[in-house]
C-alpha cells in the first residue's frame, strides 16, 4: 500500500503561492521605493501592510503603512524561488520549514536577484515565503460543499523537506541559526 502512494498523481506536491515581503518599518519614501522594487521583480502591484499598534521606540503609529508584499503564483513563482535559493546557495536550515509543510527564507540584498542597482532606490532585503499544497486542497477553500483536507493528504514538514531536496537538489542543515 505504501509503495503505490508515490505513483498517485494526487500526492504530487506543488507550489500554491510565493509571498514576497519587504518590511521597511516606516512609511513614506523608503516604503514607496520598496514597493517599486517588488513591482520591478514581479510585474504586480504590491499590497501595503499596516502597523498593528503604536510603538514609540520604533517611531511607528497604529495603522501606519510599514511594509509591502506581493503574492506570486504559477511559473513566475517557481522562477523567483529558484532565483532566491540561488542567492542562498540552495541551503536552508530545518527551522526554515513549518509544521504545515511551508517554508520561508530571507535575502539581504535584492540586487542579488539580478535587478540592476539603482542609487536612487537603495538596497532592500526581503522575505520569501513558499506555500506548498497537493491537488485537492481546493475542497477546503471552495464555497459550496466545503470540507477538510485529510490528515494523510496534508503536506508535512518532512514532505516539504523531501520536496525541496528533490526539486532543487537543496541541502537542509540541522544547525540552529544561519548567519
Amino acid at each position: 500500500m505504501a509503495d503505490d502512494k508515490s505513483s498517485n498523481p494526487m500526492r504530487d506536491i506543488r507550489v500554491a503561492k510565493l509571498v514576497l515581503n519587504i518590511s521597511v518599518g516606516e512609511s513614506g519614501d523608503r516604503l514607496q521605493k520598496a514597493a517599486k522594487v517588488l513591482e520591478q521583480l514581479t510585474g504586480q502591484v504590491p499590497v501595503y501592510g499596516k502597523a498593528r499598534y503604536t510603538v514609540r521606540s520604533f517611531a511607528i503609529r497604529r495603522n501606519e503603512k510599514i511594509a509591502c508584499n506581493v503574492t506570486v503564483r504559477g511559473e513566475k513563482a517557481m522562477q523567483l524561488i529558484e532565483a532566491g535559493l540561488k542567492v542562498k546557495e540552495f541551503e536552508l536550515i530545518r527551522k526554515n520549514f513549518s509544521m504545515t509543510g511551508n517554508f520561508g527564507f530571507g535575502i539581504n540584498e535584492h540586487i542579488d536577484l539580478g535587478i540592476k542597482y539603482d542609487p536612487s532606490t537603495g538596497i532592500y532585503g526581503m522575505d520569501f515565503y513558499v506555500c506548498l499544497e497537493r491537488p485537492g486542497y481546493r475542497v477546503a477553500r471552495r464555497r459550496q460543499r466545503k470540507s477538510r483536507v485529510g490528515v494523510q493528504h496534508k503536506v508535512t514538514k518532512e514532505d516539504a523537506i523531501k520536496w525541496f531536496q528533490t526539486k532543487f537538489e537543496g541541502v537542509v542543515l540541522n544547525k540552529a541559526y544561519q548567519g
